[in-house]
């Protein structure tokens, strides 16, 4: 089986993501969702729009967003919209909350480990392929963030998101933390999403990881630790798994001191169990060519 091609440029710069995404060869068809991290209040590290906007408008792309299932600037669509605008995500291109409002849209599972069910936002059936664009980092919960927690998470609803979170247990967010699973019981769940949005997409989606400001929190933290490594660079892959696991061997295999801060942050969550489920759910493959381009 032909290993799946991850290329790397060192430099990370809005022309060279532009470069990064042309070198997969591929041009998504029709109406782009592009899939972003639009920063919790108070949040230093999130990639900001205007940062990615030449990327964004290369494709025509739309950049889309989901409410979150926990307190803050982003829980509901008042806030978040609010926060849009203070963060300036409609300032240099189209934005899209997903799920502004309901009916959710579900995607079934039918061989999902834990989930049998997706909820993602349903403004999701106006687009016909997928750029996730992520900010690769650590995470509080899942252990790290990048394609899979953008495919999973970051696409589902706010009664998708708690179903994620609490595998599968409840969907109303005033329960989700009466409801937290064991850990590897969650990771599996967001797997199971991940590969509902693949699906749903079928093979017109290409992920791009930016490896900058690399902090052990979330983007979703309003009190993100600093960055505790140095850049690494942009990697772009048409697999979501292998983008994920060239990120996680280039943390391993730094000579950054500050990569132990990053290194403890995913494997005390048993962040790489995303990987193994996502891989054994054939949503991508942990074998890859790490391809450097210049």
């Amino acid at each position: 089986m032909e290993k799946a091609k991850v290329y790397f440029i060192k430099e990370i710069t809005p022309e060279n993501i532009i470069k990064a995404y042309e070198t997969l060869g591929i041009e998504l068809p029709g109406k782009v969702a592009v899939k972003m991290h639009s920063g919790e209040k108070g949040n230093q590290n999130y990639l900001r729009p205007e940062f990615v906007k030449d990327m964004i408008n290369h494709v025509n792309g739309t950049v889309v967003e989901c409410n979150t299932a926990y307190e803050g600037a982003r829980n509901s669509t008042e806030k978040h919209k609010e926060l849009i605008k203070e963060h300036e995500w409609d300032k240099y291109f189209p934005f899209d909350l997903l799920d502004e409002e309901g009916p959710d849209m579900e995607l079934d599972i039918p061989n999902g480990k834990i989930l049998k069910k997706n909820y993602v936002g349903k403004d999701i059936v106006n687009y016909d392929s997928l750029l996730v664009l992520s900010h690769f980092k650590g995470h509080a919960m899942g252990g790290y963030g990048g394609a899979l927690k953008q495919l999973s998470i970051g696409c589902a609803s706010s009664a998708g998101k708690t179903l994620i979170h609490t595998a599968g247990k409840v969907s109303d967010q005033k329960e989700l933390f009466n409801n937290l699973p064991e850990q590897d019981h969650f990771l599996e769940a967001m797997a199971d999403a991940a590969a509902s949005v693949v699906d749903y997409f079928k093979g017109n989606a290409a992920y791009i990881n930016i490896m900058k400001n690399i902090s052990v929190d979330c983007d979703c933290d309003g009190n993100a630790s600093a960055p505790c490594m140095q850049d690494v660079g942009i990697l772009a892959s048409l697999d979501p798994v292998a983008v994920d696991q060239a990120c996680l061997d280039l943390v391993y295999n730094s000579t950054d001191p500050g990569k132990d801060k990053l290194i403890e942050r995913i494997e005390s969550r048993h962040g790489i169990h995303t990987v193994e489920a996502a891989a054994d759910l054939n949503v991508g493959s942990r074998e890859y060519e790490l391809i450097t381009i210049e």
